[in-house]
């Protein structure tokens, strides 16, 4: 009777609650961040923005598309930081779904800023990639092209990105939707890849084939190898850490 009441006065132990996206502050700061980036770029730039998913479509020559100002340079690069914030935010929703002892070992924000770092650094990897291909194998005018048409998707992708992490985040999407879902931006965006490439360096059936296979080298590998450092990224946090 004596330990009942002392069990009583003392209290239980409490069950820990495991880590959950949807209830950290700092995720959801992030994404409102996200929103007003949007929302502050989209009131300034809409109309450039618009021509350029124009340019993208029409195949137009360099003579042809108004000069960019500084002021949109800075406006895209902050699309693009948008994009890769988005982009390691959906990584590591869905990570932490799949092994939940990241969420308990590591800290969230380290996560977070390694996936960041991580996409940066493969987005570096790409732009220097496709400068020294385009400077070995064609001129100035149409690599500058085709950095643009790599850029205007990457703008887009990061509008895309933002309700998908919306609802990663907030409304629980099943591991397989997560999937499904993230695949498809994927794979339309290198669909939308492959389609500018054929446009702007292929002129024959020959070059076609040969393109495709450039293609995989330097689009579908690198996704794979990517997908492998990541994992690779969190085995080390998670002994590490």
């Amino acid at each position: 009777m004596i330990g009942l009441l002392l069990t009583w006065i003392a209290g239980f132990e409490g069950m820990p609650i495991p880590y959950s996206p949807k209830l950290d502050d700092g995720i959801t700061v992030l994404l409102l961040c996200c929103f007003f980036m949007s929302a502050y770029v989209l009131s300034r730039s809409r109309k450039f923005l618009v021509q350029l998913v124009k340019d993208f479509l029409l195949n137009r020559e360099r003579t042809s598309i108004p000069a960019t100002t500084a002021t949109d340079m800075r406006y895209m690069l902050l699309l693009i930081l948008q994009t890769c914030v988005l982009a390691s935010v959906c990584t590591f929703n869905y990570f932490v779904d799949v092994r939940p002892e990241l969420g308990e070992r590591v800290s969230p924000y380290v996560l977070l800023g390694a996936y960041l770092a991580l996409a940066l650094l493969y987005l570096f990897w790409k732009w220097v990639t496709y400068s020294f291909l385009g400077w070995i194998f064609f001129d100035a005018s149409r690599t500058g092209l085709w950095m643009e048409s790599y850029s205007t998707l990457l703008y887009y992708l990061g509008f895309t990105l933002f309700p998908f992490a919306l609802f990663l985040v907030y409304f629980d999407l099943s591991l397989q939707a997560t999937v499904i879902i993230g695949l498809f931006l994927v794979f339309f965006t290198k669909i939308l890849m492959l389609y500018k490439w054929i446009k702007l360096f292929c002129g024959n059936l020959y070059g076609i084939l040969l393109l495709i296979l450039y293609f995989c080298a330097l689009e579908i590998i690198p996704c794979f190898i990517m997908y492998r450092g990541v994992l690779q990224l969190n085995d080390y946090l998670i002994i590490n850490f």
